[in-house]
């Protein structure tokens, strides 16, 4: 392939990449808009730089004019989750998409490589619309939950140190980290529902701040009759915040409510 090529070739997948990240993101969004736990905690994007593209190529034996055709990794989106119940999930999520079809699944979860690497990989077809008309884009989803991405990162960094070989001493190490990881997994599943909950806890005390700091503000008139009950409201707020009874404060960000639409038909 001609080098001033490779700009054009690469325009679709960093589309892909880009729509695909909006994609992902309005996914957590949405869950956790509707006081939901989202099943996905982060994602990550990226195209494979024209260096790597050439090393790979070399290693596998890919000609230049073949490699769109042959390597299903030149975009990849990297989706992380907090524990490995959820990379399950997020894999049904993607089977269930209009915009997405499944080309191929390996489950190196439950199959780790010899390494000790552990992931879930969904390669998908995407169709991005572009100056030249609708393009078909391979795209590697790989979904791991936090842990196993950080030793995977780890380990593509030491991969590039040592390309040809690990030294033992090296290898052994990350085979001894894998283990302790995928350890680490297992206990944090035997303690998912605590967690959820726990967060589930924090995000509904989030919102229900949020809405009473709004009706407080929406509250103020301008005159100094309104003002002064306005601060009265806001200091019993603040009373009940830093008591930590969650009920009291729910209870508090309900007649809030109540006052702030009858302050608003009234001002009608």
């Amino acid at each position: 392939m001609e080098i001033q090529l490779w700009r054009d070739t690469l325009v679709p997948y960093e589309l892909a990449v880009e729509e695909l990240l909006v994609k992902f993101k309005h996914i957590i969004k949405e869950y956790r808009q509707s006081g939901k736990y989202s099943p996905i905690e982060g994602v990550q994007g990226r195209v494979k730089s024209i260096s790597s593209i050439l090393d790979k190529a070399s290693r596998k034996g890919i000609s230049l004019e073949r490699v769109t055709d042959k390597m299903d990794d030149l975009a990849g989106i990297r989706i992380i989750c907090q524990f490995v119940e959820d990379i399950e999930k997020v894999v049904e999520i993607i089977r269930n998409r209009s915009d997405m079809t499944v080309k191929e699944e390996v489950d190196y979860v439950y199959n780790a490589k010899p390494s000790g690497y552990r992931s879930y990989h969904v390669n998908i077809w995407y169709e991005v619309e572009t100056i030249r008309g609708t393009q078909k884009i391979q795209v590697e989803i790989q979904i791991r939950t936090m842990a196993m991405d950080f030793w995977a990162t780890i380990e593509h960094s030491l991969r590039y140190k040592y390309p040809r070989e690990l030294p033992k001493i090296t290898e052994g190490r990350l085979a001894a980290s894998a283990r302790a990881i995928y350890v680490m997994d297992n206990v944090m599943s035997d303690i998912r529902e605590e967690v959820v909950d726990a967060q589930g806890y924090f995000q509904d005390k989030a919102a229900i701040v949020r809405d009473i700091l709004n009706n407080i503000q929406n509250l103020h008139g301008g005159d100094s009759e309104r003002d002064t009950a306005v601060k009265n409201i806001q200091n019993e707020f603040y009373e009940i915040f830093y008591s930590g009874d969650f009920e009291k404060l729910k209870e508090f960000g309900r007649q809030l409510d109540k006052l702030a639409a009858k302050r608003r038909i009234q001002d009608v």
